[in-house]
Order: structure tokens, then C-alpha cells, then sequence
């Protein structure tokens, strides 16, 4: 994980040394997290949060990097015998968009993501009972995305963003059942 953050960091340094102007901020939002996959079905979203650091690299007037340092609560919810599961996937995420400024202040983004798995824990409920089991070693720890998305950034700084993460690696250490995440988040974040 130190070697891929390492390079994230020299690539961004490299970007940075021919950029015009660089931004820093932080962002926050709301996650509707969602797994699918081969033996997923009847899930419902769970809307979590992430958190998080953004860089803004200008590389010309329309077209910029934005790499990111996300902590990403993802996961699913279904409901099997009267008794609700809820799914939690906590990720260190490092998404790199590249950003497509098509008019004032709007921007299309695409690009590419790594999550690290922090925590993955399976909580039951039923009748008022409830207990958490920890799932980790049932997970990958390493997780590969595409993210794709729109946002606004106004002249003060604040920025708003929609995105959704497709998620193309299989989670699941099971070679049986392939679970792959997938996230729509909505972001409010500020740039200093």
C-alpha cells in the first residue's frame, strides 16, 4: 500500500511541476452503496459517507487532474429471513479523474480508482437483537474501480460533484461468487 500511495504522490508531483495552477481541498458527501455480482440478489443500497483530501491540477484552460484520498463506507443491505444484514466495506480510496471543463464552472470527469479495505464487518438485526461479526479475511484487500461523473465548482472555492463507481475487481476471496462494489456518491467539498 506505501509503494502505490508513493507512486500516486511522484505522479502528482510530476503533474504539478508542469501545471499552471494547483489546488487543494478537502470533500464530503453521501455514499448509496451497492454490491453486485454472480449470487447478489435483492440488495438495497446502503447510504454511508466519504471523506476526504483533493488536489486540483490545472493542466490547461478546459482540462485538469483531480487525485484524491478518500476514506470511502461502502457495502449492501438485504433483509434474509426477517433478519436485516447490512454489509460494511470501509476503504482508503485513491481515485485520479480527469476532469473536462465544458462550460463555466461544469465539469465532466472519468477516471480510474484504488480502494485498500480497511474493515469489512457484517452486522444482524432481528427483533431487537442485533450483533457485528468481522468479515475482513473474506474480502480482498485490494479493490480496482472507474469512476465517472459531473461537477460544479463556483469561483469561491466551493464545489459540488455527482459521481458512481463501477467497481471491476472481485471483493470476494471465494473463487465461487464474484461481488463487485458499486457506489453513486454525491460530494460537497471546498478548495483553499
Amino acid at each position: 500500500m506505501k509503494k502505490v500511495l508513493l507512486a500516486v504522490a511522484i505522479v502528482a508531483a510530476g503533474f504539478t511541476a508542469n501545471a499552471q495552477d494547483v489546488k487543494f481541498g478537502a470533500k464530503a458527501g453521501l455514499n448509496f452503496a451497492n454490491v453486485y455480482g454472480d449470487d447478489v440478489e435483492n440488495n438495497d443500497y446502503r447510504t454511508s459517507l466519504h471523506v476526504g483530501a483533493v488536489a486540483e491540477i490545472e493542466i490547461s484552460e478546459k482540462f485538469s487532474l483531480q487525485p484524491e484520498l478518500m476514506y470511502s463506507t461502502q457495502g449492501a443491505k438485504t433483509d434474509e429471513n426477517n433478519v436485516d444484514l447490512t454489509m460494511k466495506l470501509d476503504y482508503l480510496n485513491v481515485p485520479v479523474m480527469a476532469k473536462y471543463y465544458v462550460a463555466e464552472g461544469f465539469s465532466l470527469e472519468a477516471g480510474p480508482q484504488v480502494g485498500f479495505l480497511l474493515s469489512a464487518k457484517v452486522k444482524a438485526e432481528s427483533g431487537g437483537d442485533s450483533g457485528e461479526v468481522d468479515v475482513k479475511d473474506e474480502f480482498e484487500t485490494i479493490d480496482f474501480g472507474l469512476n465517472f461523473g459531473a461537477g460544479y465548482k463556483l469561483d469561491s472555492g466551493l464545489n459540488f460533484s455527482a459521481r458512481y463507481n463501477l467497481g471491476l475487481s472481485n471483493v470476494a476471496k471465494e473463487s465461487d461468487n464474484s461481488i463487485k462494489n458499486g457506489v453513486f456518491q454525491v460530494s460537497v467539498g471546498y478548495f483553499f
